[in-house]
């Protein structure tokens, strides 16, 4: 739904218990127990016609009786009354419930009907609900605790959000041994009402939430979940746990794409496509929340490794390689500052062996020298308990030395003290000085890679991308004559011949190839190609034509391609009585010895919507397994993250006398496909196998393509139904269309010929470069909850060099949405301002949207003349005199 009224269950002033019981161990008692223990500073008032008090406090027989409207009712009762719970809630003023109560399901006779009655009771009030079927949720920093836990969560500033409330509990309980806390304890359960895409909205914007761990067992609604995802993963580290990885039985696939793209996979791609970073089993999840309770972000990725014992620096190397991390070179100053307070007997090199008999004097100086060295971007402090040494007195060198140094040293560094008994202690002393600590030197390691992964990330979401080559220019209309052709004879698969005409009409090179309906007319279908060919059979009933040897190559003449069509033709109907042959495809023999075979490929997910598939080729696809999937819509740089995910990346690298094949020209064709998938939602499945890749380019030998019904994107496309012209007053024509994230460069270009002072009023403060962070944010648009519009010449100029902008984003609950303009300082006065700015105001009425408003600086008068005379109110901001905010009400009736 949104986030609207979330602020009510979360930052509730009074909460009602219906439900609270006094019965040992039931769930009322349990929850009236944390309510009332929790230390929330505000009424809590139960209610249960049975108990005149509970816990001491008074109880109320019904809602009716209720003293004061609650911000928030926890509803502890069998559920066949919730939805007249709910609607009464909601006449009173309630605007948020959790219902802990089970039995909703599809398992339970009526329990969907009843869901969605409870459903049809809050909708008039907005009350928004978690749950049913949760072990509620606590925000420990104010002292509510809504759950039934038998442990109550720290405070701290980690959010967890989980479908489980299993997991939820076994998360607290880990932690409250650990003086781990969280910012927010949510138990979803079955999602009826808020979901995790709400949540990470919710959280996104929640100052106090540095990191959010999530376990999920499936998504809703795909489009709000990227959204949000993208949105908290640009501020935060979002860890996610996807439990349910392996179907337990899969349906057999009528292709190679659709058997490659599974679940799982699909699942991975969007986690990385948003910025998240996923973990796959409760150990490694317990490390990430240890990583996101007490480390900061890394300045790069090289680790050192500091030990008392060689034996586990080589496991936390072996660790560190097999996830793809690495270790710091020190250099010869570090190397030869160690040689100084070290016996001559260590290791000399990374991991720094400081051999067994270290005490903590020796940490310590070990430690400082390494956290000076200009390589080490990381630094993991390892001990082994010894006989001779005090493991205690060892961890309390280390955190005395960074304390002698420094948070930002001290931000750098992780440490793993193995064994029981005063290992435990030494544990408890990092944990209250605030140092990530971990069990074993692999739990150690994994919380590295997390913080590396998800700099990665952060990085990724600020690289600009490569323009696509102007020459792709694609013919829609083409396309969609094959595609209505066949769906007007009822074909589910086009055949080979309209499959690369497709493709062809998107620019993906094809081999010459001629279709013809009787075996008598191959050859002379041969004798036109006038080179090698090869026959394949074209039947609606045969999918994978090598499998039924429908498939004859390097024929070399016109007389040997008739034969093999006639033997062909033969072999197949004995093998098949009654099949469908509707002909056969004459193809040019393509000869490029250097090239590889690969596989690309769309699919359709039913949750994410259309998957691009990249990986190596040839009959042998599935056996390989080498393949990696990407959600669309891809832009070069995707595209090509997408290829480098796969081990055949290295070989098209190029490899011995082998040149490297042109990746350019593969990531291209991967866009083109993506763009096909927006522009014929018709098409359900693509399979290009072989796609022949060389220092030359690519093309496409065998093609597959099936028509359906397809699933929505889960991540807009670029909208170019939203294209337009203007004409300003002087007679200027100028094409208008949405920002891209190729527009970067353009935009850094026009920033350059912007004044000051219009810097300032676009930007509230002086600027001599856009920074990458918001260089990113103005061209990466979400299209589901943005919108910018950049004008540029008519033939659409290069890439971003456009004269103004104008932006809208919108609130997840679709009802306002804040404006920004700028136009080119050497562009203004001539009424393209204008023109901006009424084309994003009938854009936001198009959507739905209530209202339209921007903060504009008092000085800037003639913006504020401007909106005014398109009917904004103006306002001074209550906070700063130097502001005013400006509003206007778009929707009918606002």
């Amino acid at each position: 739904m949104s986030i609207r009224n979330l602020n009510r269950m979360f930052a509730p002033r009074s909460v009602a218990l219906i439900g609270a019981s006094d019965r040992p161990q039931s769930v009322g008692a349990v929850v009236a127990r944390n309510l009332l223990r929790g230390g929330f500073d505000g009424p809590i008032m139960p209610v249960n016609p049975r108990h005149t008090a509970i816990e001491s406090v008074l109880c109320y027989p019904d809602i009716a009786h209720l003293p004061v409207v609650p911000d928030l009712a926890v509803i502890a009762t069998p559920p066949a009354g919730i939805p007249a719970m709910i609607g009464e809630l909601g006449e009173r003023g309630c605007r948020a419930a959790i219902v802990l109560s089970a039995d909703f399901g599809r398992g339970v006779a009526g329990g969907i009907d009843l869901c969605q009655a409870m459903l049809d009771a809050a909708k008039p009030h907005l009350l928004r609900i978690v749950g049913p079927n949760c072990l509620g949720l606590a925000v420990p920093g104010i002292g509510l605790n809504a759950t039934f836990s038998h442990i109550r969560p720290l405070a701290g500033d980690v959010a967890c959000l989980t479908q489980s409330g299993a997991i939820a509990t076994t998360l607290i309980d880990w932690a409250a041994g650990r003086g781990i806390g969280f910012s927010h304890m949510v138990s979803l359960g079955d999602m009826a009402d808020v979901d995790v895409g709400d949540m990470l909205d919710y959280l996104a914007h929640d100052g106090h939430v540095r990191a959010i761990l999530v376990y999920v067992e499936g998504v809703t609604e795909a489009r709000k979940f990227m959204s949000a995802a993208r949105a908290a993963a640009r501020t935060k580290p979002v860890i996610i746990l996807k439990a349910g990885r392996y179907a337990a039985g899969a349906k057999a696939a009528a292709s190679h794409t659709g058997a490659m793209t599974g679940a799982d996979a699909v699942y991975d791609a969007a986690f990385r496509r948003a910025g998240m970073l996923r973990v796959r089993s409760l150990d490694e999840m317990f490390s990430a929340l240890e990583t996101l309770s007490h480390a900061r972000l890394m300045p790069g990725e090289r680790l050192t490794i500091v030990t008392n014992g060689g034996g586990v620096g080589v496991l936390a190397t072996d660790a560190l390689m097999e996830l793809g991390g690495m270790l710091a070179e020190l250099a010869p100053a570090t190397l030869a500052a160690l040689d100084k307070v070290l016996p001559a007997a260590w290791s000399h090199g990374n991991p720094v062996d400081i051999i067994g008999d270290a005490d903590g004097a020796r940490y310590a100086a070990a430690l400082e020298i390494v956290l000076t060295d200009p390589q080490t971007d990381a630094c993991l402090v390892l001990n082994c308990p010894q006989a001779v040494i005090s493991t205690v007195e060892s961890a309390d060198a280390v955190i005395q030395a960074l304390g002698r140094l420094g948070t930002r040293a001290q931000s750098k560094v992780m440490v793993n003290w193995l064994g029981e008994g005063a290992a435990r202690e030494a544990r408890a002393h990092f944990a209250a000085s605030g140092l990530p600590s971990y069990e074993t030197p692999e739990r150690a390691v994994t919380g590295f890679m997390h913080l590396r992964e998800f700099r990665r990330n952060q990085r990724l979401l600020i690289r600009v991308p490569p323009a696509i080559p102007a020459e792709f220019s694609p013919d829609p209309p083409q396309a969609r004559a094959i595609v209505a052709a066949a769906l007007a004879a009822g074909r589910e698969w086009l055949d080979e011949a309209d499959s690369k005409t497709l493709l062809a009409a998107y620019g993906i090179p094809v081999a010459t190839v001629r279709r013809v309906t009787q075996a008598d007319e191959v050859a002379d279908a041969a004798r036109e190609i006038d080179r090698p060919v090869a026959v394949k059979i074209i039947s609606p009933d045969i999918i994978h034509k090598s499998d039924m040897g429908g498939v004859a190559l390097d024929l070399a003449t016109p007389e040997a391609a008739g034969i093999a069509a006639h033997a062909m033709l033969a072999r197949i109907r004995a093998a098949k009585p009654g099949i469908r042959i509707d002909g056969f495809a004459v193809q040019e023999m393509v000869t490029r010895p250097d090239a590889l075979e690969l596989i690309i490929g769309l699919g359709a997910d039913p949750t994410f919507g259309p998957v691009l598939l990249f990986g190596r080729g040839g009959t042998a696809v599935e056996v390989i397994g080498d393949k990696a999937v990407a959600l669309a819509p891809l832009d070069m740089m995707l595209a090509h993250d997408l290829i480098g995910s796969t081990r055949v990346a290295r070989r098209l690298a190029g490899f011995r006398n082998v040149p490297p094949a042109n990746l350019d020209a593969i990531a291209l064709s991967l866009v083109k496909l993506s763009q096909l998938a927006a522009d014929l939602p018709e098409i359900v499945e693509i399979e290009i196998n072989p796609l022949l890749a060389d220092p030359d380019g690519v093309m496409a030998l065998d093609a597959r393509i099936r028509l359906g019904t397809g699933a929505a994107f889960s991540i807009l496309p670029y909208p170019s139904a939203l294209e337009r012209r203007v004409t300003l007053g002087d007679g200027t024509i100028l094409l208008v269309r949405p920002v891209k994230p190729e527009d970067a460069p353009g935009f850094e270009r026009n920033f350059q010929k912007m004044r000051p002072e219009d810097i300032q009023h676009r930007f509230f403060a002086a600027m001599k470069a856009l920074p990458a962070q918001l260089l990113a944010r103005l061209t990466q648009i979400d299209y589901d909850r943005e919108m910018a519009f950049v004008a540029v010449p008519p033939d659409g100029g290069e890439a971003g060099d456009g004269y103004g902008v104008v932006r809208i984003a919108a609130d997840p609950d679709n009802e306002r949405a804040e404006f920004a303009i700028i136009v080119r300082s050497d562009w203004q006065g001539r009424g393209l301002g204008r023109h901006l700015m009424a084309l994003i105001i009938d854009y936001a009425r198009a959507r739905g949207l209530g209202e339209v408003w921007g903060t504009i600086l008092r000085e800037n008068t003639g913006m504020i003349a401007l909106v005014r005379r398109l009917g904004f109110t103006i306002r001074t901001d209550e906070d700063d005199p130097g502001l005013v905010t400006a509003s206007l009400m778009v929707r009918a009736g606002k």
